[in-house]
């Protein structure tokens, strides 16, 4: 497994494009984003799978609602935006240089941040109701722990909210542990075919 960012002295994709995609329980291998791109089974990235997985959580239907990412990261935008078109949402990508933000996360239905920058979202950037999932990883002016969504704002406005820390956070780890146990049940699974044969 690869901790990233890695130091600038190393070749991330080199790193990356070494591990078996079997083994791949990041879900950063381009065969397993390839895999996930077109709908099939994949060890898919961790953090935008726990998101995903806490929206069905609280039973919300993706179909046809807008969701907006806010953020191009090959870790959580990009693949995010895939796993929520994969469940027949819309999909709009915001990032650092989007001209009036504000402009597309009050049509969105879902707010994604994950921009790394605190207080990119605020309340004058969300509708009524919507549901903002913050994955920013910031400090404030204390050097505490905050995300990309000035929270205590947003969060009488939002529907649903999650908290830096605490929020989606715990949910990667989990989905990493979700992804393990899957490659060793399909390792497993394979050593018992190979003994058949």
């Amino acid at each position: 497994m690869v901790q990233l960012p890695l130091p600038g002295h190393i070749q991330e994709k080199a790193i990356i494009e070494a591990i078996s995609p079997e083994k791949d329980v990041d879900g950063f291998h381009p065969i397993n984003i390839g895999r996930m791109m077109t709908g099939q089974d994949a060890f898919l990235p961790c953090t935008p799978y726990g998101v995903m997985v806490m929206l069905e959580y609280i039973d919300y239907d993706l179909e046809g609602k807008h969701v907006v990412i806010v953020g191009r990261s090959n870790i959580v935008g990009k693949p995010a935006g895939q796993l929520f078109l994969n469940a027949n949402a819309t999909v709009t990508y915001c990032h650092s240089r989007t001209k009036d933000l504000a402009y597309y996360t009050k049509q969105a239905d879902v707010v994604v941040a994950a921009v790394g920058k605190r207080d990119t979202i605020t309340s004058d950037h969300i509708k009524e109701g919507a549901i903002v999932i913050d994955v920013g990883m910031n400090r404030n002016d204390e050097g505490k722990l905050c995300g990309d969504v000035a929270f205590d704002e947003v969060k009488n406005k939002a529907s649903y909210i999650t908290p830096v820390p605490k929020g989606v956070g715990p949910m990667t780890i989990t989905m990493l542990m979700k992804n393990t146990v899957k490659s060793a049940q399909k390792a497993l699974e394979q050593n018992k075919q190979a003994l058949k044969s």
